[in-house]
């Protein structure tokens, strides 16, 4: 299977040396480069790539203006995965852009391995956040004020095991990791995302955790902040 990619850079040198680097990989087809967030929406539209790498800074509309707008189009959102890139793991924009719904985050100085590794992460639908990024989208989160609302009742449709999975997603786990903490199979991990995801209504696990920590359903401590219906 190819994976077909959208580069969104306002940087020839960034947009070309990326582009070296994915075509030298069998699977991976880079359809196009875009030079801004408006050039990035366009291009999407026109060419449904499966990912998009994405800047988080660029003039004009940003990255995570393009990314709420790719997200939200009712016919490349399903498809098109945005894997943002950012010079500094810390920075600011970090929750703002997975809430936008991004898939995941990339260093610009990332290893190219770990580049080519990331993009298929994100295709098959793992998440790509490294721990000092989730870090950073939890403590972002907590300092902003947030109203008090009634259990989200696609919360209330998981089970106790989809609801500990859900716990571990948002720590940042991988299904393996979450499969030696539980003791189970890989199989069956992956079994309870899938239903997580389809429960909550969201896409990949990236926004699962978005939906925690919007609703109030996790803590920084991995504890949940209402009890859990039997």
């Amino acid at each position: 299977m190819t994976i077909s990619v959208l580069i969104a850079d306002d940087q020839a040198l960034v947009r070309r040396g990326f582009r070296m680097i994915l075509e030298i990989e069998p699977d991976l087809d880079v359809v196009g480069e875009a030079v801004d967030g408006d050039d990035a929406v366009a291009q999407t539209r026109a060419l449904h790539p499966d990912i998009v790498l994405m800047d988080v800074r660029m003039p004009g509309r940003n990255g995570i203006e393009a990314t709420r707008d790719i997200a939200r189009d009712p016919v490349v959102g399903d498809r098109t995965r945005v894997l943002m890139l950012t010079t500094f793991d810390m920075d600011e924009y970090v929750f703002d852009a997975l809430q936008a719904g991004a898939s995941g985050f990339l260093l610009k100085d990332v290893q190219p391995e770990l580049l080519v590794a990331g993009i298929r992460a994100v295709h098959a639908g793992e998440s790509l956040l490294a721990p000092s990024v989730t870090r950073r989208m939890i403590e972002t989160f907590l300092q902003r004020p947030r109203a008090a609302s009634a259990a989200a009742p696609e919360y209330e449709r998981l089970t106790s095991r989809e609801r500990e999975i859900l716990q571990q997603l948002a720590r940042g786990l991988t299904n393996a990791e979450i499969a030696a903490e539980l003791v189970v199979s890989d199989t069956t991990v992956k079994t309870h995302v899938g239903r997580v995801l389809t429960k909550l209504g969201v896409r990949d696990r990236v926004q699962a955790v978005v939906f925690a920590y919007e609703h109030g359903l996790t803590t920084p401590t991995g504890a949940e902040a209402r009890p859990a219906a039997e």
